[in-house]
Parts: structure tokens; C-alpha cells; sequence
């Protein structure tokens, strides 16, 4: 791996450069006015490929932003890799907290700061150039590749699954590669073997056709608040952290040793989260540490509950509607559905009396597992230690990527995630930027890959 060290260090500067035209392009996905220049960054990065040597580089319309698709299929007999990033990027709101300017990319102590930095322009520069330096170096790559990078992510990829369903011959592959994670921290990278699902739910809760004087009424006529309480407070278990919705666990895999020990190993310091928090304690269901209730175990959280009066002072009303969102993070085998269908089922027999609910459900998305076992994952923690010095770790991340799961249906191919970001790199947030530290090794490990694959 000498030569490309050397490679990758004499064309830094270059390459840095390239980057930050690329950051520069402010392509917000959320935004309208913002359309042409997500148009832009799609054709940025269609040169890019075409200058990296990959073939058939296209872009594909859909009924919002263009999906970028390209190739190099010369490796006979080797394995196919699909590799899927994006290009679009979140708002920069609230401006005013960032100290350079989001689309000005600025470079302060060996971090690169801009919007879409690490999330995920950054890491999906890693694979063009890997790939670059690989032709540049050898005039052929060891395994074939195709890429597969969209415009529509921060807004959920509303046009992705029917183009994957669509194209699903043209993509199919042996494994899915995807750099949109984080180590970690720093030196310790982690390779995430599971997302948790999602489901979600608005409930309106009412009880008189008008809000009433407490005076009047109070203590003669069903409260909606009170009513809105008794029913939130009807989920959970108070003591053990359970839900109690009848049937939320029937699908949910029991925790295995192996799982356990490889969570273990990430050493995580419960104290020092607390102490980060303000918190006096934790919580959350009884029996399973932090990383456990966070990364697999489903959770049902209220999001957001409110009614009756809000203003300053007093207001001596009894109101006549509550309302409540819900979400749960789902794991292993949970259907999105059936798990809405059992909470509609449980708040309607545990609806007060003298009120009426009403639910309309949300967002749905299943959880992503795989097993670490797997080659392709097995090589990917190799590629890391042969260029961090440390073997990645196998996690389970709490939060939900539904694009994940849909390419690994889809596609009947594992999905690995090999990220290079950090946890505190701000993505979503002011300031956002991408240590290059983990560019410079990024590149090796991602080079490191493709050639031990």
C-alpha cells in the first residue's frame, strides 16, 4: 500500500480541491429555490466519475432530483460491489452559528468545514477517488464496481425504491457498499450491523364539542388532558421500562452472547453520559445496558404532547381535545405495521370514558440486520485494521436508515456500512465538517478493500 500512500499524498492538495468545488455547490434537497443547484452538484459529480475512469456514468431523472449511476465491469469472475451515497445536503439554519460560511469550505486544524462535508459529499468523494487511484495505478480495478448515488436523501428518498425496483437487474450486486457513518471516535473504527426500524403516530383525543369553565363543569365532565395522561401513562410500565402494548415483543429476537460481548467490547462509559447529560440517572427497560436499549431494543417515545390552554397566567379551562406523537424504533423482525396495528389496538381499549380517540399513522420503515460473520463484512474490519491498526468493532446504531433495508431487499445482497466520519462532526447541525485525518485514511482503507475483496 506504499505506492498509494505516496499517491494519495502527492495529489492531497489536488484532491482537497476538488472536494471543496464540489462542497461549494450549495445542493439543498428540502429547498426549491435550491433545484438548479442540486442539478448542479449532480453534474459536478458526473465529470468527476467520468475523469475517474468509470464508464456509462449517467443521470437518471426521476420525478424530483436526478440519481447518478455508473460503472467498470472488467473484472471477470471477481465480485460486484454496488456502492450508494448522495449528494444533496441539509438546510444550514440557523446561519447566524456558523463561524465560516456553510458553502465557503474552510479548512482549521486539519478539519474541513462545510455543508455536506461528512454528510455525505466528503465520504462519497472517498470512493471516486479510491477508484480513480486504483485505474490510475493498476489500469484496472480487482472487482467490478457500480455506483448508485442520489440527490433526494435528507428528504427520505421519495423516488429511490421504485428506481431500485425498476433497475434491479442493471444494480444488481454481491454486496452494497455505503460510507455514510461514523467511527467511534477517533482511531476506533466501528462497522454498523443494524438499524433500527420506525413507525409513527399522531393521536387526537376529544371529549366535549367546547372547552368549559372549571368552575362550571370541573369534576362533572371528562377532562382531555386528564383523559390524554391516563392513556399515554397506559403504555408503558412504570417500573420495569416495558411497553405494554399486547403483542409489541412476539417478533423481536432474543439477545444473543455473541451480541452481547461484541457490545461489551465497545467499553461504553454510561457515567460520563450521564455526567454529559445533567442527568441523575438513566432509564430505560430493566435488564439491558445503554448500547442494549439503544441499538437493539424497540422503544416506544412520545414525541410531543399538548392541549388546553398555554398562554401566560391562568386560564381556568377544561379542555375539550389532547394530543400526542408517538414513535417507535423497531429492531430484528418487527413489521411497521403490525406494530401500529397493535398500538391502535391498545389505545382504543384503553380509551377513558367520556372520550373519543382518533389516530393517523405516520412514517413506517423496517430494521436493517446483518449477520458480522459475513465475508464481506469480515474483510471490510480487515481493511480497517490494515490502515487504522485496529480492528473495526461490529455496532447496532439506534437510528433508522429505511434506504438500507430497502437495498438489501431488494438487491438480495448484504449491505456494508463503512463509514469514516465522527460522532461530533455536526452533520444536520452549524459548523459541520469532516476530520482529514479519517479523508487521508479513508481513502487507503476504502483502496485496501477493493483490493483484498
Amino acid at each position: 500500500m506504499n505506492n498509494y500512500q505516496t499517491y494519495f499524498e502527492q495529489n492531497r492538495d489536488k484532491h482537497i480541491s476538488e472536494l471543496k468545488e464540489w462542497l461549494s455547490i450549495p445542493s439543498i434537497s428540502a429547498l426549491s429555490e435550491h433545484k438548479g443547484d442540486v442539478r448542479r452538484a449532480a453534474e459536478w459529480l458526473k465529470d468527476a466519475l467520468v475523469r475517474a475512469g468509470l464508464e456509462n456514468v449517467k443521470l437518471n431523472e426521476t420525478d424530483g432530483h436526478p440519481i447518478l449511476t455508473a460503472d467498470y465491469l472488467h473484472a471477470e469472475g471477481a465480485p460486484t460491489l454496488l456502492i450508494y451515497g448522495h449528494y444533496d445536503v441539509q438546510p444550514v439554519d440557523p446561519l447566524n452559528l456558523w463561524d465560516t460560511p456553510p458553502f465557503e469550505p474552510t479548512e482549521r486544524d486539519g478539519k474541513l468545514y462545510a455543508r455536506g462535508s461528512t454528510d455525505d459529499k466528503g465520504q462519497v468523494f472517498l470512493h471516486v477517488k479510491a477508484i480513480e487511484a486504483v485505474l490510475q495505478q493498476e489500469g484496472r480495478l480487482p472487482v467490478n464496481v457500480k455506483l448508485c448515488i442520489e440527490g433526494e436523501e435528507e428528504v427520505s428518498s421519495p423516488n429511490l425504491v421504485e428506481f431500485l425496483n425498476a433497475n434491479a437487474d442493471a444494480l444488481a450486486a454481491d454486496a452494497v457498499l455505503i460510507s455514510d457513518t461514523s467511527l467511534l471516535e477517533r482511531g476506533k473504527p466501528a462497522i454498523s450491523t443494524g438499524l433500527r426500524g420506525l413507525c409513527s403516530l399522531e393521536v387526537t383525543l376529544n371529549t366535549a364539542n367546547t372547552d368549559l369553565h372549571s368552575g362550571s363543569f370541573g369534576g362533572g365532565v371528562p377532562n382531555a388532558l386528564h383523559g390524554m395522561v391516563s392513556l399515554l401513562n397506559s403504555l408503558h410500565d412504570e417500573k420495569t421500562g416495558r411497553v405494554l402494548v399486547d403483542g409489541f415483543y412476539d417478533d423481536v429476537l432474543p439477545l444473543t452472547e455473541e451480541l452481547r460481548s461484541e457490545l461489551e467490547k465497545m467499553q461504553y462509559d454510561e457515567g460520563k453520559l450521564r455526567s454529559d447529560l445533567g442527568l441523575d440517572a438513566l432509564f430505560g427497560e430493566e435488564g439491558f445496558s445503554f448500547l442494549e436499549r439503544t441499538g437493539v431494543r424497540p422503544t416506544l417515545e412520545l414525541n410531543g404532547v399538548y392541549g388546553g390552554f398555554q398562554g401566560e397566567g391562568t386560564k381556568t379551562v377544561i379542555p375539550k381535545e389532547a394530543h400526542a406523537k408517538i414513535t417507535c424504533r423497531l429492531v430484528a423482525n418487527q413489521d411497521p405495521q403490525d406494530i401500529l396495528n397493535k398500538i391502535e389496538r391498545h389505545l382504543h381499549a384503553h380509551t377513558p370514558v367520556g372520550a373519543k380517540i382518533t389516530i393517523v399513522p405516520g412514517e413506517k420503515a423496517f430494521a436493517f440486520n446483518i449477520d458480522p460473520s459475513h465475508p464481506f463484512l469480515q474483510k471490510a474490519a480487515d481493511a480497517y485494521e490494515a490502515v487504522y491498526g485496529v480492528r473495526a468493532l461490529f455496532t447496532k446504531d439506534g437510528g433508522s436508515i429505511p434506504i438500507i433495508e430497502a437495498f438489501s431487499r431488494v438487491l438480495s445482497a448484504p449491505v456494508v456500512l463503512m463509514g469514516f466520519g465522527l460522532p461530533d462532526e455536526n452533520l444536520h447541525a452549524p459548523n459541520e465538517h469532516f476530520n482529514l485525518e479519517n479523508f487521508d485514511k479513508g481513502l487507503l482503507t476504502l483502496v485496501q478493500y477493493l483490493k483484498t475483496l
